[in-house]
């Protein structure tokens, strides 16, 4: 299992970004959580197998619909053993 912490940038807040990002890490089988920043990003963390979170993070490369993320801040963090995927404040 890894964990990422990620700072998503651009147009995310506002458009259900966190709501979609929970939806995808759910199929996935992620843990983590989504939470907004005051500075107009999205900050997640992202736990599971590998191969799961590369592939949340190429979904939140562009993310739903109506997001634009013009960046995204990837780090390595230790693995907590969480499971379910919250959205917090």
């Amino acid at each position: 299992m890894i964990r990422k912490r990620v700072i998503a940038r651009g147009e995310v807040q506002g458009v259900g970004f966190r709501y979609h990002a929970r939806a995808q890490a759910q199929q996935l089988g992620l843990g983590g959580y989504a939470r907004n920043r005051p500075d107009g990003s999205v900050e997640l963390e992202i736990e599971g197998r590998e191969a799961s979170v590369l592939g949340m993070l190429h979904w939140l490369r562009t993310g739903p619909r109506y997001a634009v993320v013009t960046a995204l801040e990837v780090s390595d963090i230790a693995a907590t053993g969480e499971s379910d995927f919250q959205i917090t404040d």
